[in-house]
């Protein structure tokens, strides 16, 4: 399935400050969906791992867009890691049970934090692009189907760091 995680930068950051994150996960901030398919539904698109790495890879272009303008494509079949080797992984030390959600990593291009930064990098008057109150988020998966959310901007001056002082 899709797995969206609109990463509450602006709490994140504020953690980092303190020491603390970014290590607590937000509720709010991931959407799943539309569905949920299983490896037989994606036969017609199973691809080899990269040289290397164990397990099954899938041939699926992915492409995200925020207001009707793309700001990110990639493939999965592009992961270095295999679901396989990243299921190992989160299990080790730690207990996974049926239902557990697991998302692989950001598409390429599909984070705003790298996004803003490399646009930095390549011009220094790039204007940093975030999400804002109403903007519509598309993510679309051959196979899985399109995620839609529309973003809400919750009303609140919470601060940890302002409850530290």
């Amino acid at each position: 399935m899709i797995m969206n995680d609109l990463s509450a930068r602006t709490l994140q950051m504020e953690e980092m400050l303190l020491n603390l994150g970014p290590a607590k996960g937000k509720d709010f901030a991931t959407v799943v969906g539309p569905w949920l398919v299983t490896l037989d539904e994606l036969s017609n698109f199973e691809i080899a791992p990269k040289e290397n790495h164990t397990g099954k890879s899938w041939n699926l272009k992915m492409s995200c867009s925020v207001n009707g303008i793309q700001v990110s494509e990639g493939n999965l079949g592009d992961m270095d890691w295999t679901f396989a080797e990243i299921v190992e992984r989160a299990s080790y030390g730690a207990d996974l049970y049926p239902g557990d959600i697991i998302g692989s990593g950001t598409v390429g291009t599909g984070c705003f934090l790298e996004l803003n930064g490399t646009g930095k990098l390549n011009n220094p008057e790039y204007k940093e692009q975030w999400l804002q109150d109403g903007d519509e988020v598309v993510m679309e998966i051959d196979g899985l189907g399109t995620l839609k959310n529309t973003i809400v901007a919750e009303q609140t001056d919470w601060s940890i760091l302002a409850l530290k002082k």
